[in-house]
């Protein structure tokens, strides 16, 4: 594996991210794919070999096993990793176009040129769409793993030991799971860790949501108080003062003005 690329794809992904974003990422990275590669693929390297049945009927110990592990932890968790990061992949790439259209436009235009986008990077427009869906996918793909080991492994746990009776077994045979305490152990850790990077983004979308709402609010209140002013103060806009009859408050004026001119 190429660390260097790999460093630079985290590095791109932290710069575009918010501070909930970094917080997942840290998460994904330090609890979740280090784990993988260290310990979790080395504690689940023996699981068709240590699976031992008490029978030597051949075929037994093959049949029984992907029974009840139709699919590996192993496998199944780097397909996980694998669509949870590719959405944040996905937002450095759209920031990487935005970035090349924009240097394509100042060839063309010249050095006087009108910026398509006065930051590249900064969540506006179709930015701020892919981010939010990245947020919603890497969260959607969460739990949808969570609910395939759950049905695959009930409770997310491994029983120590499986009764078989699928054919070739010649009667229901007892059969053994190698290191199940440990294997649940990890199972319960990635369970966890997954459950907090589905909050997290969750957490990091509603933040999104509801600064961008923020923002608009505080937009159109800063329109409303220029128009006011504008109207209260005609003779700035180059325009005469209107005439105003008694007892009547125009639209935009106090009632303290009107009754003011009134005395």
């Amino acid at each position: 594996m190429n660390w260097g690329v790999f460093e630079g794809l985290l590095s791109g992904v932290n710069k575009y991210s918010t501070a909930f974003g970094r917080i997942w990422l840290s998460l994904v990275f330090i609890f979740r794919v280090l784990v993988y590669v260290v310990a979790a693929e080395r504690v689940w390297s023996d699981d068709h070999k240590d699976f031992d049945c008490n029978t030597r009927q051949p075929g037994c110990s093959n049949v029984c096993f992907d029974h009840f592990f139709p699919v590996s932890h192993i496998r199944l968790w780097a397909l996980q990793l694998i669509l949870v990061t590719c959405p944040s992949l996905l937002v450095v790439m759209h920031v990487a176009y935005r970035e090349a259209r924009e240097q394509k436009h100042r060839e063309v235009a010249g050095e006087n040129y009108r910026r398509l986008y006065p930051n590249p990077g900064k969540k506006r427009g179709g930015l701020w769409w892919t981010y939010l869906l990245s947020l919603v996918f890497k969260a959607a793909v969460d739990v949808v793993f969570l609910y395939i080991f759950y049905r695959l492994y009930k409770n997310y746990t491994l029983p120590s030991v499986v009764k078989c009776e699928i054919p070739p077994c010649p009667n229901i045979v007892d059969c053994f799971i190698s290191r199940p305490t440990e294997k649940n152990i990890f199972t319960l850790f990635m369970v966890i860790t997954a459950c907090l990077c589905i909050l997290l983004s969750l957490v990091e979308a509603c933040y999104l949501v509801g600064k961008r709402c923020r923002e608009s609010l505080l937009s159109r209140r800063e329109s409303g108080r220029r128009e006011t002013r504008q109207f209260r103060n005609p003779a700035s806009a180059g325009s005469s003062a209107p005439i105003t009859r008694p007892g009547v408050n125009d639209i935009g004026c106090s009632p303290c003005i009107a009754l003011v001119w009134w005395k």
